[in-house]
C-alpha cells in the first residue's frame, strides 16, 4: 500500500465516528481531502460541515455539501483532520498546510476529535516536523528572535499567505518534550496569532493507517 492508499483508509474508517444529522468540522491537507470525498457518499445523512480553510470549503461545496460558518453552527459533535506528527499521548504538530489557526479554532469547538495519519507520522518526541507559527507581518522579525531565544531556527514560508492574511514561521530544530507548555509560551508571544502545537486540545480518537490495516488509539 502506498501512502494515498493508506490516507484513503483512513478516511473511510473515519466515516464510522460521524453522528446522523450532525454538522462535521473538517481540517485541511490531502488527508483531509480523502476524508471530504468519503463524506459526500453520506452527504444526505448530515446536516453540511465546517471547513477550516478555504480549500476545504472548495472541496466541500464542489461536492454538494452545505458549508456554514462556525458562528452558524455553534459547538460541533466532531472534528475530523490529518496531522503532520502525533504522539502517542495524541500531542500534535499541525499547520503544514498553513491552516492552524482555523484548525485550532475547529477543534477547540468540537466534542470529539478524530485524527487520521499514516504510521510514519507516529513519533515519540514533536519536533522532526517544523513547527508552523502564524505571525501577524509586523511583528515577524520581532517573534523570530524570541523564536531563536528559544532554540528555534524560525524561517519564514516564502511566498505564503494564510487565509487570515499572515504569515508563516516554520520553526526547525526544536525537541518538544513538553508540549503543553511550549503551546502556552508560544501563545503568549506578542505577535504569535497561534502555533501549530495541538497539546492543550490534543486528538482523543487517532486511526493510523498501517500495511496491516487502520488501528485506532486514543490516550
Amino acid at each position: 500500500m502506498n501512502q494515498d492508499d493508506l490516507k484513503r483508509a483512513v478516511a473511510v474508517a473515519a466515516i464510522e465516528y460521524v453522528p446522523f444529522d450532525c454538522i462535521v468540522g473538517v481540517g485541511t491537507g490531502s488527508t483531509a481531502n480523502f476524508f471530504i470525498d468519503e463524506l459526500a457518499k453520506i452527504k444526505h445523512k448530515i446536516r453540511g460541515a465546517v471547513a477550516s480553510s478555504e480549500a476545504s470549503a472548495k472541496r466541500l461545496k464542489g461536492h454538494g455539501i452545505e458549508v456554514l460558518s462556525l458562528n452558524d453552527a455553534g459547538d460541533l459533535q466532531v472534528y475530523v483532520d490529518g496531522a503532520d506528527e502525533i504522539t502517542r499521548h495524541m500531542h500534535m504538530i499541525k499547520g503544514g498546510g498553513g491552516a492552524l489557526t482555523r484548525e485550532k479554532i475547529v477543534a477547540g469547538a468540537s466534542r470529539k476529535f478524530i485524527c487520521l495519519c499514516d504510521a510514519s507520522k507516529l513519533v515519540d518526541v514533536l519536533g522532526r516536523f517544523p513547527l508552523p507559527i502564524e505571525v501577524i507581518p509586523m511583528a515577524r522579525s520581532s517573534v523570530a528572535r524570541q523564536l531563536v531565544a528559544l532554540g528555534g531556527q524560525p524561517a519564514l514560508r516564502e511566498g505564503f499567505t494564510t487565509d487570515n492574511g499572515n504569515l508563516i514561521l516554520d520553526v526547525h530544530g526544536l525537541q518538544i518534550m513538553n508540549p503543553v507548555e511550549l503551546e502556552s509560551t508560544l501563545d503568549h508571544i506578542a505577535g504569535v496569532v497561534t502555533n501549530g502545537l495541538f497539546a492543550r486540545r490534543p486528538a482523543d480518537v487517532l486511526l493510523l493507517g498501517t500495511p496491516e490495516g487502520v488501528k485506532t488509539m486514543t490516550a
